[in-house]
């Protein structure tokens, strides 16, 4: 019986060019990857898009599934070609690019972490960000991107200069100004908005994969009110209980593959284990329960033994 015929190579994009292994790997996609610099902003500018930045590094499981269930796909490939000038950046070779997209992803969404997705005016200014999106919301969300851009682009640059200035004075070291007016009765309608999305049986947001919501945590005890405290001590105690916490070790793993907390993605962050110390002393705060404060003494002993070298 005749032997089918190999699979015709992929054409190689811009990444071919790349000393990164991370960004060659990407060398293949359908996507029509440009590397970051001047060429790409230029571009963007010249033609009126946006810029779809999409940052990883090569050990990164969840920038592999994307990869696979988005930037392989040709579908997914199209319809970001068409809307965006796409780039590619390998975190560890530009970790300063990294170090700012990640601080307005941290502010628009609460957390971070790779791979890191932002979408960008043409002059690199953030107006939208997060992190690993499944090949039907990436999708959506181009699409009404592409809307937005057409139809509301003022509103979209209002927001990215909102947001550069913001990264600026973190950058800087200056205080953010305090909630006051209008953003305190924003903050009132997002707990609001928390609410609606709460998990009541295990705690948390979403389904799997589930990341603990240390910023949503915070929120909450700010909040003060009985309903807020609620769904902090539910999702605080279900975390503490779980696999996501690191029982032996102390601290916590960055996320559960289930809904429950049970089974762990075995990493663990700085940031995680710092804000979720946070929360918990938060809580302990709040309630006097000497078990939140156990439970951050030993994130934070983790911290000090394994990463304070």
């Amino acid at each position: 019986m005749a032997q089918p015929p190999p699979p015709t190579p992929r054409a190689e994009n811009r990444l071919a060019r790349e000393r990164s292994p991370y960004l060659r790997q990407h060398r293949t996609n359908p996507v029509d990857w440009h590397p970051w610099g001047p060429e790409a902003l230029a571009l963007a500018a010249r033609e009126g898009k946006p810029i779809f930045l999409s940052v990883g590094y090569a050990a990164c499981h969840w920038c592999h599934v994307m990869e696979h269930e988005c930037f392989e796909d040709e579908g997914t490939a199209r319809l970001l070609n068409e809307t965006f000038v796409c780039v590619k950046v390998d975190r560890e070779e530009r970790p300063d690019l990294d170090r700012v997209y990640m601080a307005a992803v941290q502010l628009l969404t609460g957390r971070g972490g790779w791979p890191m997705t932002v979408l960008l005016t043409p002059d690199g200014r953030p107006f939208f960000g997060g992190t690993y999106f499944p090949r039907p919301q990436l999708q959506d969300l181009t699409r009404k991107v592409r809307e937005a851009w057409a139809n509301q682009r003022e509103a979209l640059d209002q927001q990215a200069t909102s947001i550069a200035e913001r990264v600026r004075a973190m950058s800087a070291g200056h205080d953010l100004p305090p909630v006051t007016g209008g953003d305190a009765e924003l903050v009132t309608r997002l707990a609001a908005a928390l609410a609606e999305d709460f998990d009541p049986v295990h705690g948390g947001y979403g389904q799997r994969p589930k990341f603990p919501p240390h910023s949503e945590l915070l929120l909450l005890l700010e909040q003060g009110d009985a309903e807020s405290l609620a769904m902090a001590r539910k999702t605080l105690e279900s975390i503490d209980e779980g696999g996501v916490h690191d029982q032996l070790g102390g601290g916590f793993h960055r996320y559960s593959t289930d809904e429950r907390w049970l089974v762990p993605h075995f990493e663990k962050m700085l940031y995680d284990n710092a804000l979720l110390a946070q929360a918990y002393s938060g809580m302990f705060a709040a309630t006097r329960e000497a078990r939140f404060a156990r439970t951050a003494r030993r994130a934070l002993g983790w911290v000090v033994r394994e990463l304070a070298r």
